[in-house]
């Protein structure tokens, strides 16, 4: 069991114990015991801690996802960096830019909803005759997809936004207009990737099919049936 002070940054894994971790390699550590754990949610603090010093950063791994278990550091970082950050925060000169940035993160979530919304209408592109579906439609998708930390294919910054737009119209489309939800998918391997595939070729006709200036069997139509399409839960 390593139990020294180290010099450097390390990002651990939790045990069954809550005071010994591991390394990617199997290595158990303990920390020190002049060591805290600063928990999770202050992204400012935990910055000042690590510039202070050595730290251990623990974090769980469930599934794809990966959550922080905490911070651990010396006690003397902690409680310094946590009483000059109270100081700084405490000031005028704090409380404008703080305003300023919640401005300004308002200003981009509005813009980007707007402009998430003409991408989703440019993937539909209907015909004129279902331009009050598209509508509707491109409404629906974007208040579903867009809020902040909503996790939806719309937040993601790996791929180009009209990408984004039309992952989040077929995404829409596989749980309003098939039987997607309800479907006992096998827990196999790829099975669930598959029927994805398969009904997002049945979703593109649909979308085609109202991309045509033709009169078509509405009242059977998933989507003309309904004329203002209901949101996600």
């Amino acid at each position: 069991m390593r139990n020294h002070n180290s010099t450097d940054s390390r990002t651990l894994a939790p045990t069954s114990d809550p005071k010994v971790f591991v390394d990617p390699a199997g290595r158990r550590f303990t920390p020190p015991g002049d060591w805290a754990c600063l928990p999770p949610g202050d992204a400012g603090l935990t910055r000042r801690v690590k510039a202070a010093g050595p730290s251990w950063m623990v974090v769980e791994k469930k599934g794809r996802k990966i959550f922080s278990r905490g911070l651990w550091a010396p006690r003397a970082n902690i409680e310094g960096a946590r009483t000059a950050l109270a100081a700084e925060r405490s000031t005028e000169t704090y409380a404008k830019k703080l305003e300023a940035s919640r401005t300004r993160r308002v200003d981009e979530q509005r813009a980007y909803v707007a402009s998430f919304e003409g991408e989703v209408r440019d993937f539909l592109r209907f015909a004129p005759r279902f331009e009050e579906l598209e509508s509707a439609m491109a409404r629906a998708i974007t208040e579903h997809a867009t809020p902040v930390g909503s996790g939806t294919v719309a937040r993601t910054k790996r791929i180009p936004v009209e990408r984004r737009a039309e992952a989040a119209v077929i995404a829409w489309l596989r749980h309003q207009t098939t039987a997607y939800d309800h479907m006992n998918i096998p827990r196999i391997k790829g099975a669930r990737r598959e029927i994805r595939r398969e009904l997002a070729q049945i979703s593109r006709a649909l979308l085609d099919l109202h991309r045509r200036d033709a009169a078509h069997a509405e009242r059977s139509c998933p989507l003309c049936a309904q004329r203002t399409p209901p949101e996600l839960p």
